[in-house]
């Protein structure tokens, strides 16, 4: 997943710059029809029953060479009530609503999500690495 500008103005602040940052309590997925971009500018899904899921992932380990961590439970998002379109992309929000976009990336299969569709992220499939 690719870095928003505002999680990496924040750790890079934080880090060298000894500007305090405050991590978010709880991290929220979103889904996108469009790219969010580093400046949070995509279309996220908004209506027919469409809100963001909580998120908690494992310790990191090892993989490929890079620190990971791992969605630790499966992630069903509700029955939508109304076509929501062609889910692209994700991101991980320090918010259920609004707020700011940490991390963004493309899903490997775009998928159409109509009317009593169900988009679900099985245990280990949402994947952070830091390299």
């Amino acid at each position: 997943m690719n870095l928003s500008n505002y999680l990496a103005n924040a750790l890079l602040n934080h880090v060298l710059r000894n500007t305090p940052y405050t991590r978010p309590t709880s991290i929220y997925v979103a889904l996108y029809t469009t790219n969010p971009t580093p400046a949070d500018t995509g279309q996220e899904v908004s209506g027919g029953g469409y809100t963001r899921l909580q998120v908690v992932f494992g310790p990191p380990a090892v993989e490929g060479g890079k620190p990971t961590v791992k969605n630790t439970a499966d992630i069903a998002f509700a029955i939508a009530s109304a076509s929501w379109g062609t889910v692209s992309h994700i991101g991980l929000r320090d918010s259920a609503t609004g707020g700011n976009l940490l991390y963004f990336g493309a899903l490997d299969s775009p998928r159409s999500i109509l009317e009593n569709d169900v988009f679900k992220f099985l245990t280990g499939s949402l994947a952070v690495t830091m390299s």
